[in-house]
């Protein structure tokens, strides 16, 4: 990388990234997962006000771009630096323009903020909520001290400051301090120790705690941006441009595996048994899948459309929900995570529910984890589509009745009400560690008790308030059970009233 000076470094973006040329294309190549190999395509730049940076040469290539990850990662940095005369479009992938060869092309429009703002600044998180805050903290590799700057969800125009602690009561724990804001434009946390910028008061608690719980050590690592789809025309691909690398499961209908796409991408494949169902039918759905975007649903990218049906998504690294309960991390989730990971599905579903939409196989094996205990909804909708005798015959062996309300299991009536009865049995997945549900009981023998009445027990070690909220779930009539707006408010508040919201900033 060429020298540059010291404002510049300000600026540093921590992920490695480069343009490659290749026969009048331009590649975006990014050390990591979802944007690997994106191609940009030609068209004439489209001047706009949005803000547009230089990549100064990565090893010997000179070819620039407008690019910039909010990652961590271990590769060197690349500096980026606003210039005049290259120009972006609107919408999920921005044009660009390279000012050294002129060639345009496209790019991920969520890996661009303005060099000179506070969004490049890789401790600085934007709108997260305390949650996700305390959930990205509290992963297994950070050290105490490691932190994040988010909005403030209280304050318009304050900041939040959020450092992992350790104690000996409580082990790691999370403290939240809030970043006021002066008239001036200044920064402080207690009015005594003011700064000019967020950057100067990051730089000043990263060399002394000056009354924090620690002085700030580590910027929490965070996953990349998702990119909506593969690249700006990738929707429907030709199988070659897949290779699949290990699989990871299999069910009735097909199977799950790690892939690589263009040779550069690392995406999930779910592989359909032919005759599973209409690829037609099928094409039609996926065209309103793709249009459901959701921090807490798994990302559709791309369909191979002809038989036997690929559907490629993004990877999650941790595997089903399932899998992952059953397994030795399962084994160290206590109740706070557990409840974390049900509000994180209850949000995806929230969505789902504010669409209209119906997912009609909600449970465990149908979610997705990521790093930090991120979940995610997967495989909405697909289940309308199969064409199985054993499955559509509602009380077949492949049918999930122990996931299935009475009146989707004997009239066929999938509504998001439905979906709810699902998710009440998911959260009984979650508090025995992925148990299945109605334990002793064959599917007919489950239809027959529950229609007559019959809801499982509280689990053991399962707190009687999380169990009402099971019954909620499963009420015979499904205009009584609660929404999924509902059920994520509930699990998202579930500890907050016994923990103060914001450390004391004037009694540092």
């Amino acid at each position: 990388m060429e020298p540059a000076n010291r404002r510049d470094r300000n600026v540093l973006i921590p992920s490695f990234c480069y343009l490659i040329l290749q026969i009048c294309i331009v590649y975006i190549i990014v050390e990591s997962t979802s944007v690997y190999g994106v191609p940009l395509h030609h068209a004439s730049p489209c001047r706009s006000t949005k803000h547009a940076f230089i990549l100064y040469k990565v090893d010997r290539s000179e070819y620039v771009g407008i690019l910039r990850s909010a990652i961590t990662n271990l590769m060197s940095p690349n500096v980026f630096r606003e210039q005049k005369g290259t120009y972006v479009s609107e919408g999920d992938w921005w044009l660009a323009r390279s000012l050294t060869t002129g060639e345009s092309g496209y790019i991920p429009s969520n890996y661009v903020a303005p060099s000179d703002s506070i969004q490049a600044e890789e401790w600085y998180f934007g709108k997260i909520t305390r949650r996700d805050s305390e959930r990205l903290l509290l992963s297994l590799q950070n050290r105490r001290g490691t932190f994040l700057v988010r909005e403030s969800e209280t304050t318009k125009g304050a900041y939040c400051l959020s450092v992992l602690d350790y104690d000996n009561t409580k082990g790691l724990n999370v403290k939240h301090y809030k970043i006021r804001k002066l008239d001036s434009g200044g920064f402080y946390i207690t009015s005594r120790t003011q700064f000019s910028s967020l950057q100067q008061l990051v730089f000043h608690y990263r060399k002394h705690s000056d009354g924090l719980c620690h002085s700030l050590t580590d910027v929490c690592p965070v996953a990349k941006p998702q990119t909506q789809g593969l690249a700006r025309d990738a929707w429907e691909i030709p199988r070659e441009s897949l290779r699949l690398d290990l699989k990871l499961g299999q069910g009735c209908f097909g199977e799950v595996w790690m892939g690589t796409w263009n040779g550069t991408t690392r995406v999930a494949i779910k592989t359909l048994k032919p005759g599973t169902m209409s690829p037609e039918a099928f094409l039609q759905e996926a065209q309103v899948m793709k249009k459901l975007r959701h921090e807490k649903l798994v990302q559709l990218y791309a369909v191979v459309s002809e038989e036997p049906i690929y559907i490629v998504t993004e990877y999650m690294s941790q595997g089903s929900l399932l899998d992952f309960l059953k397994g030795d991390a399962g084994k160290l989730l206590r109740l706070p995570q557990l409840v974390d990971m049900a509000s994180q599905i209850a949000a995806g579903m929230a969505y789902v529910e504010r669409m209209n939409y119906v997912h009609r196989d909600l449970r465990a094996a149908n979610i997705l984890v990521g790093d930090s205990l991120v979940c995610k909804v997967a495989d909405f909708g697909l289940a309308r589509l199969i064409e199985d005798n054993e499955y559509t015959a509602r009380q077949g062996a492949k049918f999930p009745i122990k996931w299935t309300s009475p009146e989707a299991a004997l009239y066929g009536r999938f509504t998001i009400k439905s979906d709810v009865w699902s998710f009440g049995v998911l959260l009984t997945e979650l508090a025995t560690k992925g148990r299945v549900p109605y334990p002793g009981m064959v599917n007919r023998e489950v239809l027959d008790q529950v229609d007559r009445g019959y809801r499982m027990p509280c689990p053991s070690e399962c707190p009687g308030s999380m169990h009402e909220l099971m019954l909620s779930c499963w009420r015979k009539e499904p205009e009584e059970r609660p929404t999924f707006e509902y059920l994520q408010g509930f699990l998202e508040d579930y500890f907050t009233s016994t923990e103060p919201q914001y450390q004391p900033g004037e009694n540092l």
